[in-house]
């Protein structure tokens, strides 16, 4: 009896880390897609066209449930030489907020 509690529990847990690791990799994509979008709207081109998860806690949304907050950053070039260190931060998967700083065109 004990030992099948114990595989239920390790199947459990399997089955979260794998959910969430999907996720992780699901919301990965929306943020490159968001950079790129983002940085096409202000003329720039996204580097390594690629983001990366920095920060990861539990937030509320505006209806009070609870979602993941991640916060992706990333570079990007106005001219193809300079570097601007950027972030986004999804709730869920809406885009929360987006920060680029001031650049020279």
């Amino acid at each position: 009896m004990r030992s099948t509690a114990m595989e239920l529990i390790l199947m459990l847990i399997l089955l979260v880390a794998a959910w969430f690791w999907l996720d992780s990799l699901a919301k990965r994509e929306r943020a490159t897609l968001l950079g790129t979008e983002l940085a096409a709207r202000l003329r720039l081109q996204l580097l390594d066209e690629t983001v990366a998860c920095s920060k990861l806690r539990l937030a509320r949304n505006s209806r009070g449930q609870v979602q993941f907050l991640r916060t992706y950053e990333f570079d990007v070039s106005a001219r193809g030489v300079d570097r601007l260190h950027c972030q986004l931060v999804l709730l869920g998967r809406q885009l929360h907020s987006w920060h680029i700083p001031p650049y020279e065109q």
